[in-house]
């Protein structure tokens, strides 16, 4: 076992450099990234100058890094932090250095990227996993994706520099294929947050326009009578109420995801794609008020520990660790946002305070909702503003807030997903090749909010397929191969750094056995 093991290190881990020499002189890689790299650089070049390139010639991304984030999707998902990731990556070695962040702002930088679209999804995921279970998953997640990106931090200390981020490591140290292996699958995990916005847009402006088309109920004053179990109608005195669209020609999922179509498209072609970083700070916004929303109706109800509970399967469980795989994903922009802190030697620290933040933040919101909700707990839906009648003043706010938000998001999401497609794909930038990417990932995201208009579902799938690789895989094979150069890399650490693939693997696998 022992031999093959040690057979198994050399062919892994010898593929890329020759010895240590080959892989540790990183002069040499610093003065030349991929092939790959360079067509991305000149197609971002082509497309979004005016973004590119502010007056003092210091990229304009310099006035926004790291201090907004889109908070409504996957944590990977940060405009200007994804933005200036792809863009710093061409930086010339001669521009002025950069003013660094206080460990504060780093700290709340990380916890307002990764805050994603999960948090609506989590008490759904608590729900799906059982309390007990949900709470050692919180916790043994957010432990585990901390490590891996901490991995990440540390190979590029000994491996990387100011220019690289994982693809490039990757692509030292792994060789090329590593490097379209891991753009590949963040595009994949740009479509599934394509998909999941385009979904969330459709049901906030469905039931915003219904707001203020449909007449209130009148009896919605008590704390149950607002709530609604979509999976049986309407719960409480409003039972005979039957749910159905107020025409034929607005329906959540037959028209409106094509009237999205009409407000959104014009957005996604924009050249200068900066101009929405100014509506960040409703991320932060967004987050703030859903908490706030979960505590007040959780105080209005009480804690309701008796109210029917469904059996749970032990692979239940699953929903939520898939979940949870994208929930804590920081890992494509970790080493960017790090690299901005003023206290290098703080990183780890940093980094670990500020997924405490995120954990505790999801427990509050997954946790409390789950206690609190007063009804059958499988009930609860995959998008916790779906429980409410239309007319909850509270959830009003929320869909609006969160609808404006979204609206101003996508455009950034659809670039960096633009973006990741052409640099795969071998074609040449142009305004028709713009408008059929644009056309054709609009389409998919039409078709799936029309057919298959779950978010937890496709949050799931989407976390356990990109996590599997970017959140376990990468990370472990790149730090195996950066002790195997520094001749650290012994029998016990491979099993372990193996266990980490291996529990991603399993996760992936549980998906499909999930009713």
């Amino acid at each position: 076992m022992v031999l093959l093991l040690t057979e198994l290190q050399r062919k892994v881990f010898g593929s890329a450099c020759s010895d240590s020499s080959d892989c540790e002189d990183g002069e040499d890689r610093k003065r030349g990234l991929s092939t790959s790299s360079a067509s991305f650089q000149s197609a971002m070049e082509r497309e979004t100058a005016p973004l590119l390139l502010a007056p003092s010639y210091i990229p304009a991304y310099k006035s926004i890094h790291c201090v907004s984030s889109d908070t409504l999707g996957p944590g990977e998902l940060s405009d200007a932090d994804i933005i200036a990731t792809y863009k710093r990556t061409f930086e010339k070695p001669n521009k002025p250095t950069k003013k660094r962040q206080s460990s504060l702002v780093t700290i709340f930088s990380i916890w307002n990227t990764i805050m994603g679209s999960s948090l609506l999804t989590m008490a759904w995921g608590v729900e799906r996993a059982g309390l007990p279970a949900a709470l050692m998953l919180l916790a043994f997640m957010a432990g585990l994706c901390l490590f891996t990106a901490y991995l990440l931090l540390t190979v590029n200390m000994y491996h990387g520099g100011d220019s690289y981020e994982v693809p490039s490591l990757c692509r030292a140290l792994l060789g090329p294929f590593a490097e379209v292996i891991a753009h590949g699958f963040s595009l994949l995990v740009l479509v599934g947050a394509n998909v999941v916005y385009w979904v969330l847009i459709t049901n906030f402006l469905y039931y915003t326009v219904n707001y203020f088309i449909e007449e209130p109920v009148a009896n919605i004053t008590t704390f149950n009578s607002s709530l609604m179990c979509p999976k049986n109608d309407l719960i409480g005195p409003l039972n005979d109420v039957p749910v159905q669209d107020p025409s034929p020609y607005w329906g959540l999922h037959t028209t409106v995801p094509f009237f999205v179509a009409i407000i959104v498209f014009p957005l996604l072609n924009f050249r200068n794609v900066s101009f929405f970083t100014k509506f960040n700070s409703l991320g932060t916004l967004s987050v703030l008020y859903l908490l706030v929303f979960v505590i007040v109706k959780g105080y209005s109800w009480g804690l309701n520990f008796s109210t029917a509970e469904a059996p749970h399967r032990g692979t239940d469980a699953a929903v939520l660790s898939g979940m949870l795989a994208l929930s804590f994903y920081i890992h494509n922009i970790i080493i960017t946002i790090m690299a901005n802190n003023e206290r290098q030697d703080r990183n780890g620290r940093d980094l670990t305070i500020a997924f405490l933040l995120v954990t505790v933040t999801y427990t509050i919101v997954g946790a409390v909702f789950y206690i609190c909700f007063p009804l059958a707990k499988s009930c609860i839906e995959d998008n916790i503003l779906n429980n409410f009648e239309m007319h909850d003043v509270m959830t009003v706010v929320a869909r609006a807030l969160l609808l404006f938000q979204v609206i101003t998001v996508y455009p950034l999401v659809m670039y960096m997903l633009r973006t990741e497609a052409l640099l795969l794909l071998p074609l040449k930038e142009s305004r028709t090749v713009t408008l059929l990417v644009n056309l054709l990932f609009v389409s998919l995201s039409i078709l799936v909010a029309c057919l298959c208009p779950n978010v937890g579902t496709i949050i799931r799938y989407t976390g356990a397929v990109s996590g599997l690789v970017h959140v376990f895989t990468l990370p472990a094979l790149l730090y195996m191969r950066s002790l195997y150069i520094r001749r650290e890399l012994t029998l016990w650490k491979t099993f372990f750094y193996t266990a980490i693939i291996v529990f991603g693997t399993g996760n992936l696998f549980m998906q499909f056995f999930i009713e």
